[in-house]
């Protein structure tokens, strides 16, 4: 048994750096597609809200705000689950818990095609859906990145936070179709079924630690042990972040992403396709470029890791936040009918600058608060998503209130003002001091 436990495991080469000698590729970068798949197969239910709120509306006569507080909901459970998910990853592991989050997500969404009254719309695309997909949120690509790199880690990071946009992209134009063509029913069935498909390849492939298959993260030095499961997953939630708020850069980075998830999640997202839609441009098309959205999110996202590997992430908050506040006070004046050149550099500007945001936030959150990053970064990600639930309630009760979005634009744009000078203040960690040589 011994000999053949040795012989499972990888054998490394003085040659090749202490990096495993039997393959050229390391396990890591498979987790990292699986996990690459697995948000993508999440964020199917992410392009809905923006679709559904017409639909809803016409067949039930619910108002917009009724609607949008299913939404506020959804975003708000979306981060506040998101730091006890990232512990419940340590206590019962990575597989199980996003198993369960993904069947939760299928269970929401199949269950809104026979709902009849306002309350059960809160419960399954509020409750359920909200609960599934936080435990499903970037603290799960936080961990997972933790876990498995030690080298690259922003560039990951970038890649894994791009799965959202690319779920984005694969379900927006696809989703979009089937809601003009056959109602909102099939689609919120299509998005069961694209959840419960990613089940298998979860439990099959997403192994929870590089010790699981006698590796190296990759990048270390040295083979790091897998951690004995850590009980008291809400208690050390809540000891976290009870240690987290006691810090300045926590309610810097905090308030920060809040307003990052009412411009982008909250906003655009939930509401750029009714807001085109009452400018005259279909809703198809609207749906389209929001699709275009997440090309260029992709592309951002991995360029912002990249960077993000290099440069101060402080500095590079900074920049994408007063980017995304003044390309917003231009929006009000380029929706239209139909999409024209200066609509079209809005949406690749905006894309790339959508989650940009994400891999230096991680960067600062790891730099401040090490192994509890992850879980730091949960709560972080959860203001994030009370930012965006505030924005999806208050854009649908702008819109009865006003006739139309133009006060959110403007209001959204000088919040992004207020992030960029946040982000600046943001004191930087001294390096620890270097272990005295060995005489």
């Amino acid at each position: 048994m011994t000999q053949t436990s040795e012989t499972a495991a990888p054998v490394e080469s003085p040659v090749s750096g202490g990096k495993p000698a039997r393959t050229r590729v390391h396990r890591a970068w498979f987790v990292a597609a699986v996990t690459f798949v697995t948000i993508i197969g999440a964020a199917a239910f992410r392009s809905v809200p923006g679709l559904f709120i017409d639909p809803l509306h016409d067949e039930f006569g619910w108002s917009r705000g009724t609607i949008g507080a299913a939404v506020s909901v959804n975003l708000a459970l979306y981060g506040l689950t998101a730091p006890f998910a990232a512990a419940l990853m340590d206590r019962y592991g990575i597989r199980r818990v996003v198993a369960v989050a993904l069947t939760v997500i299928a269970v929401g969404s199949g269950l809104t095609v026979w709902m009849t009254a306002a309350w059960q719309l809160l419960l399954c695309w509020g409750l359920l859906v909200g609960l599934g997909s936080g435990s499903m949120a970037l603290a799960f690509a936080a961990t997972v990145t933790n876990r498995w790199f030690t080298e690259r880690r922003g560039l990951v990071s970038g890649i894994l936070t791009a799965a959202s946009a690319s779920g984005q992209l694969i379900f927006l134009p696809v989703l979009s179709w089937i809601v003009s063509r056959h109602d909102w029913r099939p689609a919120a069935v299509t998005v069961a079924l694209a959840a419960l498909a990613v089940v298998p390849f979860v439990w099959l492939l997403l192994h929870d630690h590089p010790a699981d298959v006698g590796q190296k993260p990759y990048g270390a030095k040295e083979f790091v042990p897998k951690p004995a499961p850590v009980p008291g997953a809400a208690r050390r939630t809540l000891t976290v972040l009870a240690s987290a708020v006691r810090t300045g850069p926590f309610w810097l980075l905090a308030g920060t992403f809040a307003i990052c998830g009412a411009s982008t999640n909250g906003l655009i997202q939930t509401h750029f396709v009714p807001a085109s839609h009452d400018h005259g441009m279909p809703v198809t098309t609207a749906a389209s470029l929001l699709a275009v959205i997440g090309v260029f999110d992709v592309v951002g996202t991995v360029a912002s890791g990249w960077f993000t590997d290099r440069f101060d992430a402080r500095r590079l908050l900074a920049v994408y936040y007063a980017l995304r506040g003044i390309s917003l006070l231009f929006l009000p004046i380029l929706l239209a009918p139909s999409v024209h050149p200066p609509m079209l550099f809005f949406i690749v500007f905006y894309g790339l600058d959508w989650v940009a945001t994400v891999p230096p936030t991680l960067a600062l959150c790891r730099e401040h608060y090490g192994d509890d990053s992850p879980i730091v970064f949960g709560w972080v990600l959860a203001s994030h998503q009370v930012g965006a639930a505030l924005v999806a309630f208050l854009g649908g009760l702008a819109r009865d209130t006003f006739g139309s979005y133009d006060v959110v634009w403007y209001a959204s744009g000088a919040l992004c003002a207020a992030a960029a000078l946040m982000a600046l203040i943001i004191r930087r960690r001294p390096p620890a001091p270097l272990a005295p040589a060995a005489v």
